[in-house]
């Protein structure tokens, strides 16, 4: 689970369920004139609050955290997991407003009543808030550009190799060793990452052979993180998927064509990033 890949409403959502645990310990009603002596139950003392409240609440938020984290959606009955966590968090809210409205399920209706009827507790009262909070967060993080910046910051990479030049470390994150077969710098006119190819003995050298297109002599290769998860499509313009940038990880952009950047995995794979906004630069 990769937890840099967690958004701010993904905080607010886990934020919420925190608040939703502890109001769960709170009493569930409020009755006036009661001596202090008298224990009033908790959420956890009734079933229907317990249930539809409190551990919806709480199962629909790690739904929402758990599939944002995974590196690949996981999905039950053709929904995806966050589309699960969010409709728990909205009957969560639902269920608590109701037993706002009547706490004692309708007990009170029983005869000609009584103005002694238990009001909502502050525990009950509280659970109200932070599934409200929480739906509302589960619903508008993929709406809201500001819910969806990362919740942990990547950390910030050293200063930039130049093109062709070694970082020292572990590929894939700023100032670390790159592996094999990235190892070799490039040659005058060979694709960045290739190794370059012997020559057979004795053959002449190719002549007039076309040459790879290197990047334009102002650019300079450099280490970024995307806001959000964001597709890498294929060089040659077919338009297919190749891999997907998680947020909190470093990659390198090793090319830039117009608007767009040609940016190289952990794994190796290059492809075109066609949405560069929002993009942290190393």
């Amino acid at each position: 689970m990769n937890i840099r890949s967690l958004t701010r409403g993904d905080g607010v959502v886990i934020g919420a369920a925190v608040v939703l645990f502890i109001a769960s310990f709170l009493d569930n009603y409020s009755y006036d004139g009661l001596p202090d002596s008298v224990d009033l139950p908790n959420l956890w003392e009734s079933g229907p609050v317990l249930l539809s409240v409190v551990l919806a609440g709480i199962i629909g938020a790690a739904l929402i955290v758990v599939s944002r984290g995974l590196p690949q959606p996981r999905k039950i009955a053709g929904l995806e997991l966050g589309a699960f966590g969010v409709a728990f968090a909205v009957f969560a809210a639902w269920s608590a407003l109701g037993n706002i409205i009547d706490p004692i399920g309708g007990l009170d209706n029983i005869g000609e009543g009584s103005d002694r009827s238990p009001d909502a507790g502050m525990g009950l009262i509280l659970a109200l808030i932070a599934t409200l909070v929480m739906a509302a967060a589960a619903i508008a993080t993929p709406l809201v550009p500001a819910l969806q910046a990362s919740l942990v910051p990547a950390p910030k990479p050293p200063a930039p190799q130049p093109y062709g030049a070694q970082p020292p470390g572990g590929y894939g994150y700023p100032g670390a060793q790159p592996q094999q077969p990235y190892a070799a710098q490039p040659q005058p006119g060979q694709p960045y990452g290739q190794q370059p190819q012997p020559a057979a003995q004795g053959a002449p050298a190719a002549q007039g052979a076309p040459a790879a297109q290197p990047p334009a002599a102002d650019f300079s290769p450099f280490w970024f993180a995307v806001p959000v998860t964001r597709p890498l499509f294929a060089e040659d313009g077919s338009g297919g998927q190749i891999a997907e940038l998680a947020p909190g990880t470093w990659y390198l952009a090793v090319e830039q064509r117009g608007a767009a950047l040609v940016a190289q995995t952990q794994d190796g794979r290059r492809g075109v990033l066609q949405d560069t906004s929002g993009i942290q630069r190393g």
